[in-house]
């Protein structure tokens, strides 16, 4: 299990790399871009690159976020129940979420597949919106398992 927990941790920190870089050309690009509007030459495209970078760095930070419990949570209800009933209740949201993500992985994957078929391309620089749609659905499927190893730490006694 632990050799799985570690692989896990491995592709989560790949992806949250994937995200910084996306993240670090956002900005390069939103500062070249207001720079150069300055002297009349805006970047063409500029808009729809950002965009498409970011739904990248939303999609491949919310495993690691989940990873390591970095969203909002409200346990203060959690908080004063017994462990196993907490534990009950943490593997059934768990359970739900699995079944979401996985619903959304493969809706946009076919999302995905119908944007290919259709040559679906970016308003100005006609880029393909496909591999951004399968990249999503990739990291929804990420996400599932993420969800699965926290199911596998509450029975191995190691989830807090």
């Amino acid at each position: 299990m632990r050799g799985f927990l570690a692989g896990v941790l491995k592709i989560n920190q790949v992806m949250r790399g994937v995200a910084a870089v996306s993240l670090t050309c956002m900005m390069l690009l939103t500062t070249l871009d207001v720079v150069l509007r300055l002297f009349g030459k805006p970047i063409p495209g500029a808009v729809e690159i950002i965009a498409i970078c970011g739904g990248i760095v939303i999609g491949f930070t919310v495993p690691i976020s989940f990873w390591m419990r970095g969203h909002i949570a409200v346990d203060f209800v959690l908080n004063r129940l017994a462990r196993p009933v907490k534990n009950l209740i943490n593997v059934i949201t768990r359970c739900v979420g699995i079944g979401l993500c996985l619903l959304i992985s493969w809706n946009s994957m076919k999302i995905g597949t119908g944007m290919h078929k259709a040559a679906e391309v970016s308003g100005t620089l006609e880029l393909p919106l496909y591999p951004v749609e399968y990249a999503l659905a990739f990291c929804f499927l990420v996400l599932s398992i993420v969800l699965l190893c926290d199911i596998l730490k509450i029975f191995g006694g190691t989830y807090e």
